[in-house]
């Protein structure tokens, strides 16, 4: 494997991937919210696509990110500054219901709890992967948990690096897993400061 490139798995792309593959495990043909589209949240969307999902949803308050989503699996897009409406709210119309699962890829709290809010009843699976402010509260009606949605948390996708990493190197050698596309710039190391 050329270390120029599988050396990027060793932080966001494996968190998001795994957050989707490891976590969350999408059913072949579900629908996956993916909440924050930095390098995580599209290595969770690229996630889903591996994992057979045929509607992943980017939801980010950046629109010109929603382009590059495109080449990660993501097949809609909802900016919540567009609707007068909770995002989840949003998410549950255009899914009848709510999404199959759900991954938070910001910290910010309000998303954590829109990520858990928009999954499916009897069904839903939400991720948190972000890391929130260290006084946050993540607060939520108990009847979400009632109504049978799941709530989970990921640290590093739940890769174990030195088990794990050598089969996330082996779906990019068998091209499943597309690494380059993370890849923006290349810079020597004499030149970190710039980069």
């Amino acid at each position: 494997a050329p270390l120029d490139k599988v050396c990027v798995l060793s932080c966001g792309i494996s968190t998001g991937l795994g957050a989707s593959i490891n976590v969350a495990k999408p059913p072949k043909g579900s629908t996956v919210a993916v909440f924050g589209l930095g390098a995580v949240g599209l290595a969770a969307a690229e996630g889903a696509r591996i994992a057979g999902a045929s509607r992943i949803i980017g939801v980010d308050l950046n629109p010109s990110r929603f382009e590059e989503a495109r080449k990660f699996g993501c097949t809609e897009f909802v900016n919540p500054k567009d609707h007068n409406k909770p995002v989840q709210e949003v998410l549950a119309e255009m899914t009848n219901g709510g999404v199959d699962r759900s991954v938070e890829c910001t910290g910010n709290i309000n998303a954590m709890i829109q990520a858990f809010e928009c999954v499916h009843d009897g069904w839903g699976v939400a991720v948190l992967v972000g890391v929130p402010h260290k006084d946050a509260e993540f607060k939520t009606h108990p009847m979400n948990f009632l109504n049978e949605r799941t709530l989970k948390g990921t640290f590093f996708g739940n890769y174990k690096p030195r088990t794990d990493l050598p089969n996330v190197v082996e779906l990019y050698m068998k091209k499943e897993l597309e690494v380059e596309k993370f890849i923006t710039h290349s810079v020597p190391f004499a030149e970190i400061n710039k980069a």
